[in-house]
């Protein structure tokens, strides 16, 4: 298992950097200093390799956002412990790792987008009826609409056909994109701790 795993953080670790296209299992054998031989032993080709380590990645993801959600002492905190979260896992990651997985491993992809569109968006539900409750979100937005369009903003970065990325800071988009969320959907009482947690932001 411990095998297994070194190659699946390895193997991402090119993947999110190059792409999946680029990146041959002879790449990743090399890297790790190991045979292919040994690569085949854990994972059926390269497609199944892909697979099992995004489905890693996105299952360490969500652990995270768990986490985030647990500590935070309110709606507001959590989408900040989120977003830092999201800021230190898409550092330096590839537009086109994303784009690979669409044209190249659908199996892969389709497993991303089930993240996306179950997870991601029910945890942005959630997080949105917290808000109302505690009184820091206003309780005339519209919850599926609001859920569904920052689960997009999330991902912008990795759609150069939407946003164009050139000269950007992957970390600074998503602090901008969140702040301006939060600030159409906050109360009077949220604007005030939005600023609160933006100054302790590093």
């Amino acid at each position: 298992m411990e095998v297994q795993e070194r190659i699946l953080d390895t193997a991402f670790m090119l993947f999110r950097q190059f792409g999946t296209r680029s990146i041959t299992m002879d790449d990743i054998a090399v890297k790790m200093g190991i045979s292919k031989k040994t690569l085949y032993a854990h994972f059926e080709d390269k497609d199944d390799l892909v697979f099992h380590a995004i489905s890693r990645y996105l299952n360490v993801m969500q652990a995270q956002c768990e986490e985030g959600k647990e500590q935070s002492k309110d709606a507001l905190e959590e989408m900040f412990l989120v977003m830092k979260m999201l800021e230190d896992k898409l550092r330096n990651m590839n537009p086109v790792a994303l784009l690979d997985l669409q044209k190249f491993h659908a199996k892969s992809y389709q497993r991303f987008e089930e993240y996306k569109d179950v997870y991601i968006v029910e945890t942005i539900k959630e997080n949105l009826k917290r808000g109302i409750a505690e009184g820091l979100y206003r309780e005339d937005i519209d919850i599926e609409i609001m859920s569904q369009f920052r689960a997009a903003s999330c991902l912008i970065c990795f759609r150069p056909d939407l946003f164009n990325m050139s000269g950007l800071d992957v970390g600074r988009v998503q602090r901008v994109l969140l702040e301006h969320f939060l600030f159409g959907i906050s109360s009077t009482k949220g604007y005030k701790l939005i600023e609160k947690y933006k100054q302790k932001l590093p």
